[in-house]
């Protein structure tokens, strides 16, 4: 049986509305209907998204937008979908899209969960990125850290066989949590190989070297020059039989 824990539809972010700054607010009030797909319980028609066919990526929660901006243009066959919540970061996010002359990359401001539920098909998605998701700190709020059970089955059953999740944290026990959960889901295997869990962040097995795809922040480059420590956990997919 699943506790409370376990539903996906916990909400795993905060009220808070964050600074909307004048740039991010034109950005979002002349871009969001060029670039932004409407909230619809029924799946999403990719082609005439983007005009054209083509493996789609979604990312969870984006903030800002930085890291999502370099891996659409790193990876112009791909098509991809941002979910975030805040205005801000979706202002932020629209403008990046205008200055690089991206054509791939589109932002739904909803709920990533109902996205997924509702929006994306079974065995469609190429991968799923969530990087440094909220990491909720205090142990009474750890029910709505985004990387719980039901979130994960729900992820792995929208991954296309051989399909990724990534997910990356600077918070050693929810990266522990993540490790644990992630590799507890029959449908996902870690491509790092051996799994270890352990409540020893030092002694814990299954942590992927941060791929060449994902670009540190300049919040995550910070972290690591005060020596912080950051971890990336890369699933599969399993192949079906």
């Amino acid at each position: 049986m699943s506790s409370d824990s376990d539903h996906p539809h916990i909400r795993s972010f905060s009220g808070r509305r964050g600074h909307f700054t004048s740039g991010q607010r034109s950005a979002y009030d002349a871009l969001l209907p060029r670039f932004g797909i409407p909230y619809r319980a029924e799946p999403l028609a990719v082609p005439a998204m983007f005009g054209r066919d083509g493996p789609l990526v979604l990312e969870i929660g984006f903030g800002m937008g930085e890291s999502t901006v370099a891996i659409a243009l790193a990876q112009p066959e791909r098509n991809f979908l941002g979910a975030e919540v805040y205005p801000a970061g979706v202002g932020s996010l629209l403008r990046r899209i205008d200055e690089a002359g991206l054509t791939n990359l589109r932002i739904i401001q909803h709920d990533a969960l109902d996205v997924l539920t509702w929006m994306i098909s079974p065995a469609s998605l190429a991968a799923v990125h969530v990087f440094f998701p909220d990491p909720w700190p205090k142990a009474r709020h750890h029910k709505r850290r985004l990387i719980r059970p039901g979130v994960v089955a729900l992820i792995a059953s929208r991954l296309a066989p051989g399909g990724v999740v990534h997910c990356a944290t600077d918070w050693a026990h929810y990266a522990l949590q993540m490790l644990q959960v992630l590799s507890n889901d029959p449908l996902l295997e870690n491509t790092a190989g051996e799994v270890r869990l352990s409540e020893d962040i030092a002694e814990a097995r299954g942590f992927a070297e941060r791929p060449a795809y994902r670009p540190p922040t300049k919040f995550e480059r910070r972290g690591l020059a005060l020596g912080h420590g950051v971890w990336d956990l890369v699933m599969k997919r399993r192949l079906l039989r």
